[in-house]
């Protein structure tokens, strides 16, 4: 009986080292400083972001002011900017996350030009992950930041006076921040070239080997008031293990959250998954829950990195893509693949 034990764990085990090397990186060389972020506005972040890497920079600064210039573009559905809630107000939600594990989000804030910031601020400044609503608006204004003027842009307002005709809540897939016919009813090429999304989610790795992620949004178009996606949320919508990886997430939060997205994603590239075989999983695990039907009517992307410099991502469908920069002058957008 021992030795037939014996004989199956040593099998068991054999099966397993099998299992897991399947899913060893093929690159071995370390490709750095590096950074990949979501959706096509992602190639002026990866510029900035670039600028702070490329000066051997950190990872942390770089995906601050990557996604800032994200945040600072006119008529940019990321920054206040962006469609409103159904009340008609902005709220904006953003976390960053460094090498060390500290963090930092706010949710449900308004008014505040540079959410991303705010977060970093909460990060560094207080005992706290995450600060919401007014408290994160008072802390802001305490820290310096300017309370700027309560007005929707031009197209925001156009695109709200459309959707309460019929107020109906049913976003677009791969337009985020939409509404199926009642608000832009395609995606809208914004000034500087980029298309209309409501998320960038950054992940950099610096010369010195060390991770850190960013996301920032303006959540979905015409949600109810006080509606928080996984954005903000640190294991859902980012996520950073610096000895492992980092991933980032886009699309519907709900579905994000609800399998701690980006948590999962690292993880997954714990157990030697690739960074594109980590971000599918967490794909098909959303799948699963929801069904191919309903799956249908929603997007969700991961993008990810690994400590050996690799990167990859999936999403649901087709429409999803991501912005990677290295070697300063490649940065170029890759197709996500997908599974429906």
């Amino acid at each position: 009986m021992q030795r037939r034990n014996f004989l199956r764990l040593g099998s068991s085990l054999s099966l397993g080292a099998l299992a897991a090397s399947a899913f060893k990186p093929a690159n071995k060389a370390v490709v750095k400083p590096i950074v990949i972020s979501t959706w096509d506005a992602g190639i002026n972040a990866n510029k900035a972001a670039w600028q702070v890497l490329g000066a051997g920079g950190t990872a942390l600064d770089a995906v601050e002011k990557g996604v800032m210039v994200t945040e600072d573009e006119l008529g940019c559905c990321v920054g206040l900017g962006a469609n409103p809630d159904r009340d008609g107000f902005v709220t904006l939600d953003a976390s960053i996350m460094d090498h060390q594990g500290n963090c930092g989000s706010v949710a449900f804030l308004e008014r505040i030009k540079h959410p991303i910031s705010v977060a970093r601020r909460v990060m560094e400044k207080t005992p706290h992950v995450m600060l919401v609503g007014t408290g994160a608006q008072q802390f802001a204004i305490a820290e310096g930041f300017k309370l700027e003027e309560q007005k929707l842009s031009s197209d925001a307002e156009k695109a709200y006076r459309q959707w309460l005709k019929k107020s109906e809540y049913k976003p677009v897939v791969n337009i985020e921040n939409s509404s199926n016919g009642h608000g832009p009813s395609a995606p809208t090429k914004l000034p500087n070239g980029n298309w209309n999304h409501d998320t960038i989610g950054m992940v950099a790795m610096d010369a010195n080997g060390n991770l850190s992620g960013s996301c920032t949004t303006s959540g979905m178009g015409f949600k109810m008031r006080g509606r928080v996606g996984d954005s903000p949320i640190i294991g859902a919508g980012l996520f950073v293990d610096n000895e492992i990886g980092a991933a980032t997430a886009t699309g519907q939060g709900e579905d994000v959250i609800r399998i701690c997205g980006s948590h999962l994603v690292v993880e997954l590239m714990r157990h030697n998954y690739t960074p594109e075989q980590a971000c599918k999983a967490a794909v098909e695990r959303i799948i699963k829950i929801k069904g191919i039907e309903k799956s249908k009517e929603i997007q969700v992307g991961f993008i990810a990195i690994n400590k050996q410099g690799q990167y990859g991502g999936y999403c649901i469908q087709k429409g999803f893509n991501y912005a990677v920069c290295y070697a300063g002058d490649k940065n170029f957008l890759i197709d996500g693949k997908h599974i429906l």
